[in-house]
């Protein structure tokens, strides 16, 4: 599921209409007017690669699941599945002068709900139904492990406050976002937790 979230957001990168290059139109600055996909893309596809590792890493910590902790994976698939929808969204409204900051804060209201069913599953996994799980983890270790995945609410909800102000502001939280979260330091051991 999350393989196939990942691989419908290229869809949104349309190819520049051969006719309208050929009518003095550098095939160039055509490509580059699409940068809000190629930005959206990069934003998204990096967002979706993480949860993608950290769901690796959050499933695996367990033994066995329960039905609690399926449903909750459930919903997260449900917010992952619809990022491209908010991608292309976001893309094709963010240079509009009508739309732009609604679709910014659809696209962060998006990663928000993502990033909260990830730190709700985790949630559960951790504190809630630690006899589930492979390794028996601390307490303290547990509780760390998640504050990791719930530090990032708070910057998706400004985010997509500030979307009211500036998609463009929302866009460089969200790009930030994904770019610390995909370095090794966001978390010690190397592994970040959206």
């Amino acid at each position: 599921m999350i393989a196939v979230a990942i691989t419908l957001l290229v869809l949104n990168i349309v190819v520049p209409p051969a006719d309208k290059t050929a009518h003095g139109a550098h095939l160039g600055h055509a490509l580059g007017a699409l940068w809000p996909q190629y930005a959206a893309y990069v934003v998204s596809f990096l967002t979706i690669g993480i949860i993608w590792i950290n769901h690796h890493v959050m499933i695996g910590r367990l033994a066995e699941a329960d039905h609690s902790i399926l449903m909750l994976n459930l919903l997260l698939l449900l917010t992952i599945a619809v990022i491209p929808f908010g991608t292309s969204l976001f893309a094709e409204y963010l240079r509009e002068g009508h739309g732009a900051k609604l679709a910014a804060a659809i696209y962060g209201a998006i990663f928000l709900a993502m990033a909260s069913a990830f730190a709700s599953l985790n949630s559960q996994i951790l504190l809630r139904r630690p006899q589930l799980l492979r390794v028996k983890l601390s307490a303290r270790q547990r509780r760390m492990i998640l504050y990791r995945s719930v530090s990032g609410l708070f910057p998706y909800i400004v985010a997509t406050g500030l979307a009211a102000v500036s998609p463009y502001v929302t866009l460089a939280i969200m790009a930030a976002l994904a770019l610390f979260y995909a370095l090794p330091i966001a978390s010690s051991a190397g592994v970040s937790e959206v």
